[in-house]
């Protein structure tokens, strides 16, 4: 649904400007640094970045979702860090109080988070839980008008710089499915809030994670989402098949620039007195790498359409999630094996975003995740 194509196409023709002119030439800088330049981080706020798919009574953008993932093809060309930072503000770091918050929340927070003035952060995976919500340890006691909150989170994305957590506790001891847990919104200089060193990952630099950790952790019984217990999980799962659909459309900009530099190489590399790009096994990787990106894209758009829609999507995104994190991962391999050794070497960019899109294929729920919730809803809608 593009609401008005005009203004969508200034939109996307200034991100691609922002992404070619500024972000791509500081890819190298953030990945040797792993930090994005504060001046860029102003940039990306000056462009209303930060508030994409926030309502616009609360400064955002209120982008449908396929204005936003036509949004996610142009900003995805460059390093996945720099989508990565505005990633849950956008997300689920914010998606929970738009669609259950309350009010007051929502007067308080999206403006906030809209502007970039604060980083979200979404607390759910734990050492022993991450798709499995019946095993999750994080605890939240009721203690008058507070909930005292006891627990580690691992891998959490932006937590360094984050100012809010979402976090999913477990607000009922004795029940194991969804409803037992609750999500909080928990401000970073809370006592009891701490966090772990900074992972070293294999790939995206500048994109930060870390364990956090809650220690008595007392936050304002105002602060639970909706305002009340047992529908936290339930958010979560509302705006998971928007996230699964926004990873996919990032798989499909990444793998559109790996494509495009592996292209450039072809065309430029000469071996026995022509470019490499000249013969047939190279066309094929090339031919292979454009099929699997069309049918990708072409994937998003229709999935993205129909959940403005208001249609069910939660097949649908999984699929897409599936094979649009796949396909990338075929097209990085793809693009090093054209690049030859130059590929292997980290002056060219396709040694890094081989590293870094690895990632796709893990968070917003693995592929085997994926498989499991398209199989399972086939089995459903069968049974009906």
């Amino acid at each position: 649904m593009i609401r008005d194509e005009e203004t969508l196409n200034i939109l996307l023709d200034s991100i691609a400007r922002f992404v070619r002119e500024v972000l791509v030439p500081n890819e190298a800088l953030v990945a040797e640094t792993d930090t994005i330049p504060p001046a860029i981080v102003a940039q990306m706020r000056e462009l209303g970045l930060f508030g994409l798919s926030i309502p616009e009574a609360y400064g955002g953008l209120e982008l449908s979702m396929e204005e936003e993932v036509r949004v996610a093809f142009e900003i995805a060309r460059t390093s996945p860090a720099f989508r990565s930072l505005i990633g849950t503000n956008n997300g689920i770091g914010s998606q929970g109080i738009v669609i259950d918050g309350t009010e007051a929340q929502k007067q308080y927070y999206l403006p906030k988070l809209a502007a970039g003035e604060i980083i979200g952060s979404f607390a759910l995976t734990e050492a022993g839980s991450g798709s499995d919500a019946a095993s999750l340890r994080t605890s939240a006691v009721r203690d008058g008008d507070f909930y005292i909150l006891n627990g580690s989170k691992r891998y959490i994305t932006n937590a360094p710089e984050a100012s809010i957590f979402t976090v999913m506790a477990r607000t009922d001891p004795v029940k194991r499915g969804a409803s037992a847990i609750s999500a909080f919104i928990v401000e970073k200089d809370t006592p009891g809030l701490s966090l772990g060193k900074i992972d070293k990952k294999m790939g995206q630099q500048g994109a930060h994670t870390c364990d956090v950790i809650f220690e008595n952790c007392r936050v304002p019984a105002a602060n639970i989402i909706g305002g009340k217990e047992g529908v936290g999980f339930k958010t979560a799962m509302k705006v998971l098949d928007k996230g699964r659909l926004h990873i996919a459309a990032v798989c499909v900009g990444a793998a559109e620039r790996m494509l495009g530099d592996a292209l450039a190489y072809a065309m430029e590399r000469q071996q026995f007195g022509q470019p490499i790009a000249e013969f047939q096994l190279i066309q094929a990787m090339l031919a292979d790498s454009k099929a699997e990106i069309y049918a990708a894209r072409s994937m998003v758009l229709d999935c993205a359409r129909r959940r403005d829609n208001k249609e069910d999507i939660s097949t649908e995104a999984s699929c897409c999630k599936l094979f649009a994190s796949e396909m990338c991962g075929r097209v990085a391999d793809r693009s090093v094996q054209i690049h030859g050794g130059a590929g292997y070497i980290s002056e060219y960019a396709a040694e890094r975003f081989y590293r870094d899109v690895r990632l796709f294929r893990i968070y917003e729920g693995t592929t085997q995740i994926q498989q499991i919730v398209i199989a399972r809803n086939m089995i459903k809608a069968a049974q009906k």
